[in-house]
């Protein structure tokens, strides 16, 4: 007997180790055999001789082992016992042996009980009646031409293939001689599968066989004459696998996304590949697309690892879509196929890049939209005041007086600033009412002698915002007779709402400090942002420009002040931010000048941005620029993406040039300070740029 046993398997990443486990189930004897039915019958011609054979049907057990069916007890008779033969698989065939011919004449039917016995402890039993009916003489039984029969059956077949036909013969004559073919003792599941045909013998297919469950089935046929006679043979079905399962792959671990400066040999994808049929038919193979960067290996027990073989470079391909392809080698072939995709992450391996190209001007509209970060406030009553708000009643108010109004307001914008009111506690909540949407305290009824003159509400604003926030506040209302009465002690209501709101008012501070602590920090961040664009943005503050003097004429020279035309060019240059992180701004230009050797002609001195003619500045004299002037602006991209694409422009050494400034975010350089030709006829500079992963670039000498 097999053990029952529980396959599993434990699958270990970074090393891959595999390790298999075996969990064998034990059977306890909690069944009992049982026969398929309480009474057999059996027909026994008289005159018999001793020594025949009838075969009788065991009893099932669906226990195991020594708990399952040991051994049968045939109650005392004198005409027949008990032989048991152990047959293939361990199966015992039941006997009944005649050792005395039978009567009819003086015994018709002969009643005996057939008893199984278990092993197990406590053993059980299961019992069927034998009832024999002993018939007229019929001298021959049927006899098949072979005690037992073996075919193959493919799975799958369709309904009515034929799977084996037996024959069986009787030497008598007649009725005696007409033959009955049926199943003996066997499953439900093989009425199922098989049909058998009484007349013919012939098995065929009733519903398909698969050879997953089950790989062979054996019956037992009986063949029975007219007289009542019958033979028995054993039918073996062995069933052949056919190619109907495909491959199924079962991915286990993927490792996505995958850092770019992944080591060749890391481990990408381990799956592993299973195939139900036998085999040919359940040996696999797998493959993956040849032009990727990736190697298929194979690890043991059909898993299979995809490692890298080539390096990565997330800025050619940021994503990789894997099919992974299994094929058996059955007839016809089946496959199957599974796609991962693969994610690789970015590193730090690209420098700034310095470019010199410009885009057109593009309006960036920045809209803000509103979060529900603001609870309501209350300014009536005063929602943090350390006084009680009272309101006076006199108490000869009728029903929807008005007592007063409370009013609250929310920082919040559309509907998250809007506001219901409610009463969230009363002294008397059949008293007072507060309007929903408008917050006005009216009386519900008049004032009778029996209502305290102390009343107290504790109102709740709410917006409706999403999650909705909320405040509270508290109201002291007094009735009185008239509204100079003296003996009106505020105090006194103090007193008391200070006694019952203790644990209220105590959470109001705590609330209170935190909202002022998080509006402070608020406050300091505003105004590091602001001084911090207005150190570093010149779209913010605008560079000035010299004053329009008057119309120069066609030569460039002024004959008062001996300047340079002012005509002045605009290049405004912005781009919406690409993949490749290309950096442009809006950058006023003014005519910038050279100051290197006077014996140089004045050509080579103008810059590329200025429109004017050689003859229209030969013999001047470059003037002193204003602070702020914007001189030049170097930009750089970087092909990396987040944080590694943010760089940073410094001068090399750092403030070489005093009178000249170097805005660090946008590259742009611009006076510092007053520039004297007399002083300093030229000035040279290395501009540096460093993204936040450390890599850098280095401009020429800027002159």
């Amino acid at each position: 007997m097999e053990p029952c046993l529980l396959l599993s398997e434990i699958v270990l990443q970074n090393p891959l180790k595999i390790y298999n486990i075996e969990i064998e189930i034990k059977d306890v004897n909690d069944n009992s055999p049982e026969f398929s039915k309480n009474e057999f019958e059996l027909a026994i011609p008289e005159q018999v001789p001793a020594s025949t054979r009838f075969l009788l049907e065991s009893a099932q057990d669906a226990d195991l082992g020594e708990n399952s069916v040991q051994n049968y007890t045939l109650s005392p008779n004198e005409n027949f016992q008990l032989e048991i033969r152990s047959a293939r698989g361990g199966k015992k065939n039941l006997e009944l042996v005649l050792r005395k011919m039978l009567d009819r004449e003086k015994e018709a039917s002969v009643g005996l009980t057939l008893t199984a016995v278990d092993g197990g402890v406590p053993q059980r039993t299961g019992t069927v009646q034998i009832k024999i009916n002993v018939l007229d003489n019929n001298d021959n039984f049927p006899q098949f031409a072979q005690s037992e029969y073996t075919v193959g059956l493919k799975e799958n077949s369709p309904r009515d293939t034929l799977v084996l036909k037996v024959e069986a013969r009787d030497l008598d004559l007649g009725s005696n001689a007409e033959i009955t073919y049926s199943f003996h003792q066997v499953p439900e599941e093989i009425e199922h599968l098989f049909h058998l045909d009484q007349t013919t013998g012939e098995i065929t297919v009733l519903s398909p066989v698969d050879y997953e469950k089950e790989t062979s089935f054996d019956m037992d046929i009986k063949a029975t004459d007219g007289g009542g006679l019958s033979g028995n043979c054993k039918v073996f079905v062995e069933i052949e696998d056919e190619n109907d399962n495909a491959p199924e792959i079962s991915v286990i671990t993927v490792t996505s996304p995958l850092a770019e400066d992944s080591p060749i040999d890391t481990l990408v994808v381990l799956f592993s590949v299973t195939d139900r049929d036998s085999g040919d038919n359940g040996r696999t193979s797998c493959s993956v697309e040849m032009n990727l960067p990736f190697l298929l290996q194979t690890t043991v027990n059909n898993y299979y690892q995809l490692v890298t073989q080539k390096p990565l470079d997330r800025e050619k391909v940021s994503e990789y879509n894997i099919t992974i392809t299994a094929t058996d080698r059955g007839s016809p072939r089946l496959s199957s196929r599974r796609t991962i995709t693969v994610l690789i992450s970015d590193i730090n391996d690209n420098s700034p890049v310095f470019e010199k190209s410009k885009s057109s001007e593009v309006v960036v509209r920045v809209v803000i939209l509103d979060e529900n970060d603001n609870a309501p406030f209350f300014l009536y009553p005063l929602q943090n005041s350390t006084s009680p708000c009272n309101e006076l009643v006199p108490k000869a108010v009728e029903a929807g007086y008005l007592v007063t109004k409370v009013v609250a307001v929310d920082g919040d914008s559309g509907q998250n600033s809007w506001l219901s009111y409610e009463l969230l506690k009363a002294t008397d909540p059949s008293l007072f009412s507060i309007g929903a949407q408008n917050g006005e305290v009216k009386t519900r009824r008049p004032l009778t002698e029996r209502d305290t003159n102390k009343q107290r509400l504790i109102i709740l604003v709410r917006d409706n915002g999403h999650p909705p926030q909320s405040s509270t506040a508290t109201l002291n209302i007094l009735s009185v007779d008239g509204f100079s009465d003296p003996y009106l002690n505020i105090a006194s209501v103090s007193h008391e709402a200070s006694e019952e709101d203790g644990s209220l008012t105590m959470y109001l501070v705590i609330c209170l400090a935190a909202v002022s602590f998080v509006f402070l920090i608020c406050i300091i961040v505003f105004v590091v942002i602001k001084m911090y664009k207005k150190e570093s943005s010149f779209i913010t503050a605008l560079p000035q420009f010299p004053p329009t003097l008057p119309e120069i004429p066609e030569t460039g020279v002024d004959s008062q002040s001996g300047s340079l035309s002012r005509t002045y060019h605009y290049d405004v240059c912005l781009t919406g931010g690409s993949l490749s992180s290309d950096f442009s701004f809006l950058r006023p230009l003014i005519p910038v000048f050279s100051m290197g050797d006077p014996n140089v002609s004045e050509n080579h001195r103008i810059s590329s941005v200025s429109q004017e003619t050689p003859e229209q500045v030969e013999g001047q004299k470059q003037r002193e620029q204003p602070a702020s002037t914007l001189v030049a602006k170097d930009e750089a991209t970087d092909r990396d993406l987040g944080s590694n694409a943010d760089t940073t422009f410094i001068q090399v050494p750092e403030n070489v040039l005093k009178s000249f400034k170097l805005n660090k975010r946008t590259g742009e350089l611009i006076i510092a300070g007053t520039t004297d030709y007399e002083e300093d006829k030229s000035s040279a500079m290395n501009i540096k740029v460093t993204d936040r992963g450390g890599l850098s670039a280095m401009t020429m000498p800027r002159r």
